[in-house]
């Protein structure tokens, strides 16, 4: 097996690959971070994004175990495939479980599909970057895999209540029931509500780029929270142009999605997420440089 600092490409004859799989994905900036993470560690790994549609994954993954070609070390999961690769996962970390999302697997040396979430180390580090550490009141915009995600890490960074604005309730259920089960008070609103809510020190927006939500902050929301809007392209959203107006503080998905990605590069380096790389600060450096 290929470890950090060498150079070579393959595992026995066949090459190292790895991919992004989503729809749409074109767009995905996680090849240019993982390829300069790969290089700058001496690994000639092949990193590349699929189109992968919803309902497509199972097959996907069966193509790939048969692929006699290449040596399949991992994935990256974007949307609509954090919920749907559950259900082919043959062990999960504790992140998983607790967010029901993955937007990692890793393909074990006996043939085994790893899951792991770095979602929720993601956003926590981008928030720490942005002198954030300590939350006591949150606001989630979204209901899907990557607010369920926003909704752990909030819990991780000490939030005791949280407003998640939905357009449509139904669809923050699971939501709810994971705060219950963070131990959060979770209040489940409109989001045609943002416009009311008067006090925050964080506001997660989950929705995706290019989305206008039809809804403006308060003045006094917009001067008391940090937004992270995990949205990156394009840049300004609708809603961060809105916070910098009333002159907030704004943090875009960019930071999000770099720290994930190294967690994803130790992940599929050694299986394990708390293991720092070689030289991992000049790594982290040469992935931010390469956004």
């Amino acid at each position: 097996m290929a470890t950090p600092g060498t150079t070579s490409a393959t595992t026995g004859e066949r090459p190292v690959r790895l991919a992004v799989l989503g729809s749409p994905i074109a767009h995905s900036k996680s090849p240019a971070l993982h390829r300069s993470a790969y290089d700058r560690l001496g690994l000639e790994w092949r990193y590349d994004a699929i189109e992968v549609r919803s309902g497509e994954l199972g097959a996907f993954l069966a193509r790939v175990r048969g692929d006699a070609d290449a040596a399949w070390r991992g994935l990256s999961l974007t949307m609509p495939l954090k919920h749907e690769v559950l259900e082919h996962l043959d062990g999960a970390d504790r992140l998983v479980d607790l967010a029901g999302a993955a937007n990692t697997v890793r393909f074990a040396d006996d043939g085994s599909l790893q899951g792991f979430n770095t979602d929720i180390g993601g956003i926590v580090r981008t928030l720490g970057e942005a002198d954030l550490r300590r939350v006591h009141r949150g606001v989630l915009i979204g209901g899907g895999a990557t607010a369920s995600s926003a909704l752990v890490a909030l819990a991780e960074l000490g939030a005791a209540e949280v407003d998640v604005l939905v357009r449509n309730p139904d669809r923050a259920v699971g939501v709810q029931d994971l705060g219950r089960r963070l131990g959060l008070v979770v209040r489940v609103r409109p989001l045609s509500e943002l416009a009311d809510v008067a006090s925050a020190d964080l506001v997660v927006s989950t929705a995706p780029g290019g989305s206008d939500l039809g809804v403006v902050p308060s003045d006094e929301l917009a001067g008391a929270a940090l937004l992270l809007d995990v949205a990156y392209d394009p840049w300004p959203s609708t809603l961060a142009t809105a916070w910098l107006e009333r002159d907030g503080r704004v943090t875009h998905g960019l930071g999000m999605l770099l720290h994930q990605a190294l967690l994803q590069v130790r992940i599929f380096a050694s299986g394990d997420p708390f293991e720092p790389l070689p030289d991992e600060a000049r790594v982290l450096d040469v992935m931010r440089r390469s956004l």
